[in-house]
Order: structure tokens, then C-alpha cells, then sequence
């Protein structure tokens, strides 16, 4: 069974000094609803979280889930 896309788990991270640093795992919809002053980036939700190295903004996040919505 496909999970929405809001329900896919993404790996949510800061860069700091040139670093992607890991805050944890969550929800795309748990990622969209963090502040807008933290600065993320989140794995891309059709890779599995935490063992790629693809990331995307959390303006692309929206977008990605917004394309799977009729």
C-alpha cells in the first residue's frame, strides 16, 4: 500500500559551516510545519530517509506534495 506523501518519513537537516547536520526523522507534513526561521533541507521523500545523500529545500518538499493532491 503507497503511503501519501504527506505520511513518507524524510530526513530533516541544518547546514552549519559547510556541514549537513541531522536533526532527526519526521513526517513530510511534520517537516512543512517547522518554523520558517529554521533554514532545513529534507531527504527526498521518494528515497529512503536517512541513507540518501539527496535533499531537497522545504519549498521543494511543498511542491512535491503538492503535485500528488487532485
Amino acid at each position: 500500500m503507497e503511503l501519501d506523501k504527506l505520511s513518507k518519513i524524510v530526513e530533516v537537516a541544518v547546514t552549519s559551516d559547510g556541514d549537513r547536520i541531522p536533526l532527526g526523522l519526521m513526517n513530510a507534513e511534520q517537516a512543512l510545519e517547522l518554523p520558517e526561521e529554521i533554514e532545513i533541507e529534507v531527504s527526498h521523500p521518494d528515497h529512503e530517509a536517512g541513507s540518501t545523500d539527496t535533499f531537497i529545500s522545504k519549498g521543494e518538499l511543498a511542491e512535491h506534495v503538492a503535485a500528488d493532491k487532485p
